[in-house]
């Protein structure tokens, strides 16, 4: 199973084992789970605990069962964070492969990975490309958080 959403990358990688603490390890409602996020993490809004209760069930640190929502008892690690990111995030490899030794931008990765969008999901959104966009965006932060991307100044990305 692949999932799409992705939040905005946080500075230190400490975050993210801070979003898995904030999920209880007895499993819960996802509006509980949510509120548990918007209160230890600082979010500003529940659509953005429902992304990061997303982003770390495609990490492999929260797991949904039939009662609700549970942090697993993983240990966040780099290494581990990034194959699940590159193997169960929607465009994740995709976007991943556009680097190489010349950087480039994250309007020139969006346009490298244009045509693997879904046509669905042209047809469903008007606003698909901005989208887009923004998650491309999103996934090179995290591959600069989860060490297989670096940012070379002006915006612009590389493979490590």
């Amino acid at each position: 199973m692949k999932f799409k959403p992705v939040p905005p990358a946080p500075d230190e990688f400490e975050f993210v084992e801070r979003a898995q603490r904030a999920v209880p390890l007895v499993p819960d409602t996802e509006a509980d789970c949510c509120a548990r996020l918007v209160g230890r993490l600082d979010l500003s809004a529940r659509d953005d605990a429902r992304t990061w209760l997303t982003f770390l069930r495609a990490l492999e640190l929260v797991t949904e069962t039939p009662s609700g929502f549970r942090r697993t008892e993983t240990t966040p690690t780099v290494p581990d964070c990034r194959a699940a990111l590159l193997g169960r995030v929607v465009a994740a490899e995709a976007v991943h492969d556009t680097l190489g030794s010349e950087p480039l931008t994250a309007d020139e990765a969006f346009e490298a990975v244009r045509e693997q969008v879904p046509t669905w999901e042209r047809h469903s959104d008007p606003s698909w490309e901005a989208a887009w966009r923004e998650r491309v965006a999103a996934l090179l932060d995290w591959f600069v958080l989860l060490d297989t991307a670096e940012r070379v100044g002006d915006g612009r990305f590389r493979s490590r």
